[in-house]
């Protein structure tokens, strides 16, 4: 679902872009004041950004597989907002998957660079911040079966991407530099994310449903309910970034080559020139600053998932060092 330049004028880059700041900056002053709580909230604080790290590292790798959508051929990937809300709370899951959007499209030219404000509200925030605290957290419920955990992942993740193709489409229209019809668009981009939605539904059950059952302290609400436990994530946090480092270093070849969502819906609403290049001044300069820092186009190398989930957890390491710093200055 990451839109290209393409579909955005300047107008709707700055209106999104700006409400993604401050959406950003919200994010942040809830983790700073979580820092200058009292020190159970600080140690917490001190637990959660390694491993906002280590899901986004997760995020990232899982990302890169394109999972096709049979009968259609289109593909789909996971956005990961759900899980990652349920592991790190909304709003710290927000600020995790809007780093990983920002490193997809500045290192890796995935989503354009004038749609990066649009890619985080439609992927970051209508998951993290609407589908789960609104869908996904009401369902559940302490020690909830399995049956309950898929069913608010799957109803959680469908409504966060029905969201997401709701809100693409707007802001196409809302640009008006395509050809691309509203109705007919909308028709196209909601069943097959109601499609992807499900996969992604699925596959957050399924890993959520492993976490409650071998490492329930990874969830947010349990964190939440033994605040004063001390609970140890070393091991944990380990393990997520062997994986992760796994999946993008390995399974991420077998993703699908076919076309994902919103490219599909694109070919099928109207011909190629309805998307093509715009020409004008912002246009250009921002293909051009994203020329700039792209070093690894279309993750033109099979290392581009370890060099992405290596970033990721680098700059995770930095963060802790960080906090530990300042927290010892306080």
């Amino acid at each position: 679902m990451h839109m290209s330049d393409a579909l955005v004028s300047p107008t709707v880059f700055a209106v999104a872009g700006a409400a993604s700041l401050a959406l950003l900056g919200t994010a942040i002053r809830k983790m700073q004041s979580a820092n200058s709580a009292p020190h159970n909230a600080r140690e917490h604080n001190e637990r959660i950004v390694p491993l906002m790290g280590v899901m986004g590292a997760f995020v990232f790798a899982a990302q890169m597989i394109n999972f096709a959508i049979p009968g259609t051929g289109s593909s789909g990937h996971i956005i990961g907002g759900i899980l990652l809300a349920a592991v790190l709370g909304p709003w710290a899951a927000f600020l995790t998957l809007s780093s990983v959007l920002l490193l997809q499209c500045l290192l890796f030219a995935d989503g354009g660079f004038m749609a990066l404000g649009c890619n985080i509200l439609n992927m970051a925030a209508l998951s993290c911040l609407a589908a789960y605290p609104f869908v996904f957290r009401p369902i559940m419920r302490r020690n909830a079966s399995p049956g309950r955990i898929f069913a608010a992942s799957l109803l959680a993740s469908v409504v966060g991407l029905a969201l997401g193709a709701v809100a693409v489409t707007l802001e196409t229209e809302a640009s008006g530099i395509t050809a691309l019809p509203f109705g007919r668009f909308l028709l196209f981009m909601l069943p097959i994310h109601l499609a992807i939605g499900i996969g992604e539904g699925a596959a957050t059950g399924a890993v959520l449903c492993a976490v409650q059952r071998g490492k329930p302290e990874l969830l947010a609400d349990v964190r939440r309910r033994h605040s004063h436990s001390g609970l140890h994530l070393g091991k944990s946090l380990g393990l997520i970034a062997l994986v992760a480092l796994l999946i993008g270093g390995s399974f991420s070849w077998l993703a699908s080559s076919q076309p994902d969502g919103l490219e599909w819906s694109i070919e099928r609403t109207s011909d190629a020139s309805a998307a093509s290049p715009a020409t004008d001044a912002v246009h250009r300069a921002a293909a051009t600053l994203q020329k700039q820092t792209a070093v690894i186009p279309d993750y033109d190398t099979s290392l581009a998932g370890l060099i992405g989930c290596g970033i990721i957890l680098l700059a995770a390491w930095g963060g802790s060092q960080l906090h530990r710093a300042g927290r010892r200055q306080t």
